[in-house]
């Protein structure tokens, strides 16, 4: 299986590893709510996803772009999933139309 991670990963050089840990930056984010938004649908889509730096962004959006913005971090075992929910997330899949019930 590692191999096969291995080879993705490859597929897609955009998702970077945090050195000594099983975690993955699978997005960035310049504006806090856009990530916590993102971070909701993985939430919802049983990925374990957590903010980096989203504290710093929200005292001063001025450091965003020099700290990269604010990071989405998973697991290994998660991150092709994630990328899934991403690209679901881009197409719409998650959009509510004017007659949602939000309650």
């Amino acid at each position: 299986m590692e191999q096969a991670l291995d080879a993705w990963l490859a597929a897609h050089p955009d998702i970077e590893a945090i050195p000594g840990r099983d975690l993955f930056i699978v997005a960035r984010y310049l504006i806090p709510m856009e990530a916590s938004l993102m971070q909701g649908c993985m939430e919802a889509s049983g990925i374990p996803a957590v903010l980096a730096d989203a504290h710093l962004m929200q005292a001063d959006l001025l450091l965003a772009p020099a700290l990269g913005g604010v990071r989405i971090l998973v697991p290994a075992s998660f991150v092709q999933q994630a990328q899934s929910v991403i690209e679901a997330f881009k197409r719409g899949d998650f959009a509510l139309d004017d007659n949602s019930d939000v309650e």
